[in-house]
């Protein structure tokens, strides 16, 4: 599966703590950005990211902040994405099973990297329930 990736300074570490993960699992990976600590602002990288699920050149989204909360609502400005803030694996089934949700975001504040990496697997093999669940989607989408 080819996922994006998109961090900011904030988030940095787990984001690339995830490309790691993702790649030695034998994912293909699209990283928008940021690639150092300097500081920079969160939408310019998770706008990228979320308009390459938009535009089906990447699968699923992965954005990374310090919270979550930032890259969250920046993705979820993109028509076509279904962004998810997710602290745990719970979560992440959930959103995939009854949001379709194509992109998740993670607060580096709040996810170490083993959590992440079992929230990202939950994320990219839980599939859509469909049935009631795709006609609220379908309203999310309207």
């Amino acid at each position: 599966m080819k996922i994006a990736l998109a961090s900011d300074h904030g988030g940095l570490e787990l984001k690339n703590e995830v490309k790691s993960y993702l790649l030695s699992i034998g994912h293909e990976v699209s990283d928008y950005g940021t690639y150092t600590k300097e500081s920079c602002d969160y939408p310019d990288f998770a706008r990228q990211a979320a308009q390459a699920v938009a535009d089906k050149t990447c699968e699923r989204g992965i954005i990374v902040c310090t919270t979550g909360i930032g890259v969250s609502m920046v993705a979820n400005k993109v028509r076509g994405v279904r962004c998810a803030l997710c602290t745990n694996v719970d979560m992440a089934t959930m959103t995939r099973k009854h949001n379709d949700a194509n992109v998740i975001a993670l607060g580096q504040k709040y996810v170490t990297a083993d959590l992440a990496k079992q929230i990202t697997d939950a994320f990219l093999t839980t599939e859509f329930e469909g049935g009631r669940h795709a006609v609220r989607v379908d309203k999310i989408e309207q």
